[in-house]
């Protein structure tokens, strides 16, 4: 549970960034998805393919939301009609929105319990 709350922040914060980025002149349509990821799997101590998977959806989906918001067909600006027609999107969008949902999977995943930690030095 803390992890989606995790990625609910991570999402937004993502979202913004996006829009932010672009008025700088950057095309970062992955961030949002990175973000939601690694606010999904920041929060939390295990590792989880579940919540991975919930999370790449959920970035996948909100990659194509800011892509709507930023820049919606001219045909008809409706979200409907942008769904009807992704296919129609550049390909490096496209490729930026899966590459958001694929960071966000891997991000997302958290660690495993039995990774190896840093070794901690003791004083002298």
């Amino acid at each position: 549970m803390v992890g989606l709350i995790g990625a609910a922040a991570g999402g937004i914060i993502g979202y913004f960034a996006f829009f932010w980025a672009a008025q700088q002149g950057f095309y970062a349509l992955m961030l949002p998805g990175a973000l939601l990821g690694a606010g999904g799997g920041l929060l939390v101590r295990d590792k989880s393919v579940l919540r991975a998977a919930i999370c790449a959806m959920f970035a996948v989906a909100l990659g194509l939301f800011a892509e709507w918001r930023f820049a919606p067909f001219r045909a008809d600006q409706g979200l409907g009609y942008f769904f009807a027609h992704v296919q129609q999107l550049r390909p490096l969008t496209l490729v930026m929105i899966a590459l958001g949902g694929v960071f966000g999977f891997w991000l997302a995943l958290g660690k495993s319990p039995n990774a190896p930690q840093a070794p901690t030095s003791s004083p002298p």
